[in-house]
């Protein structure tokens, strides 16, 4: 059950509700430009102090949305699943979509899936993935978990130096997901360059999709002939019937949301440890230290920056906004995690983002949150992960100064595009010669 929200309608005469363009109240804030992946935070103290907690925005092509940037906000946003559903088809701009838009396959479109339908449509489908993905067993997870780090550390290891970017942190999630849904791991590398492609929303992305399709139409198919113990298998025998296209397109939305903000999350957390001394003695083995960095990565480097979207299903206020129907709410859940307001309050508990505090909003809230199984699955990719890597190397040092890391260039989402280290060479597993 949602919450009732506090957000009241403003009704509008001279306005027109349906498929109208958003009228921002002051100077749209481009949503692009290397702020967003140099120093976000910075930014989102310039927009709160010269907008508030919501923030007019401008998305690449020139279409306006709304940015999300208080945490009260954001949380009244997500509580509401009636004025702010998740429901791509009230959007008022898409007669001005061209087909091309590289952001199209982010936002999506209206489409039977677990990710772009609200209410009782959302629910049937959360009802058969929920339980999908809650029947993987986690001691399996974990073993899958450290044999596939073992198999990447042991193509570096002997080197001396590796990119944990694109040699460890990257493939190891869809590695494992590619196992979970039911994939053989000859397909686990071309299904993570398909899901780069599609997360960098570049000129790629619209083929990358296709792509994607294909190999969960492949899999679809594959396992309703022979059954496995497997998500894709247990979505199958559901005692609901879906479709195939609903089947292929929630796999879809399941694995994509799944890789590369796990990947982020690792690759960030690395980053914290190899740069920051309150987390040096994870390079010893510190066990503790590793979930504290990861946890830190959640409240100040949160893999998904800004999260599309949420639509207001009818004129509204929100923070002293005039939100019109259809209007698109992105949901700033980095900016969100870094309001002085829930700092404060924090602060005030004594307690810190670092000391293990899990009021982080970087899986989102409310409904459309990211499926607590979803969570735990990607909690421990990224955990075992990281402690098989610093098990057999851990000597890790960053190979480069760390002012000269470079970030995605993403307002969305926030990772790095490379982390060279270099390590003492060591022998690969099972090799005792």
């Amino acid at each position: 059950m949602t919450r009732p929200s506090s957000a009241v309608p403003v009704p509008d005469p001279e306005t027109p509700t349906g498929g109208c363009p958003v009228r921002h109240e002051s100077v749209a804030v481009p949503l692009s430009g290397p702020e967003f992946h140099t120093e976000p935070q910075a930014l989102y103290r310039t927009m709160r102090r010269d907008h508030g907690p919501v923030v007019p925005v401008e998305l690449p092509g020139g279409f306006p949305a709304w940015l999300v940037i208080g945490y009260r906000e954001l949380h009244q946003v997500t509580s509401d699943g009636e004025l702010f559903p998740r429901d791509v088809g009230l959007w008022n701009q898409w007669e001005n979509i061209p087909e091309d838009w590289p952001l199209l396959p982010m936002v999506g479109r209206p489409m039977p899936s677990i990710y772009f339908t609200a209410g009782a449509e959302h629910r049937r489908h959360a009802d058969m993935v929920g339980p999908a993905l809650e029947g993987a067993d986690p001691f399996e997870i974990r073993r899958h978990c450290e044999e596939l780090a073992d198999r990447l550390v042991d193509a570096v290891c002997t080197r001396g130096a590796a990119d944990l970017v694109a040699e460890f942190a990257e493939p190891l999630p869809v590695l494992v997901l590619a196992r979970l849904v039911g994939f053989p791991d000859a397909e686990g590398a071309d299904i993570a360059q398909v899901l780069k492609d599609l997360a960098d929303g570049g000129p790629e992305a619209q083929s990358a999709h296709m792509r994607f399709g294909e190999h969960m139409q492949r899999l679809v198919a594959t396992k309703r002939a022979a059954p496995g113990d497997d998500v894709t298998s247990r979505m199958l025998a559901y005692h609901e019937p879906f479709t195939d296209e609903e089947y292929v397109l929630d796999l879809m939305a399941i694995t994509a949301a799944g890789h590369l903000t796990t990947a982020d999350w690792i690759s960030n957390s690395l980053r914290l440890m190899l740069t920051d001394d309150l987390f040096a003695d994870s390079l010893a083995g510190g066990r503790h230290s590793v979930a504290e960095a990861m946890n830190e990565v959640l409240w100040e480097e949160s893999p998904t920056q800004i999260l599309a979207g949420r639509w207001a299903s009818r004129d509204t206020r929100l923070a002293g906004r005039n939100i019109r129907a259809g209007d698109m709410l992105l949901l700033g859940l980095g900016a969100a995690n870094s309001d002085p307001h829930v700092r404060q309050r924090i602060a005030t508990e004594g307690t810190s983002g670092q000391g293990g505090n899990s009021a982080h909003l970087a899986f989102s809230y409310g409904e459309y949150r990211c499926p607590f199984p979803a969570q735990e699955i990607a909690e421990t990719i990224a955990r075992t992960g990281i402690e098989v890597l610093l098990d057999r190397l851990p000597d890790l040092a960053l190979a480069v100064p760390a002012q000269t890391l470079v970030r995605r260039q993403s307002a969305f989402l926030r990772g790095m595009t490379s982390l060279p280290v270099r390590f003492t060479p060591v022998r690969m597993t099972g090799d005792f010669s």
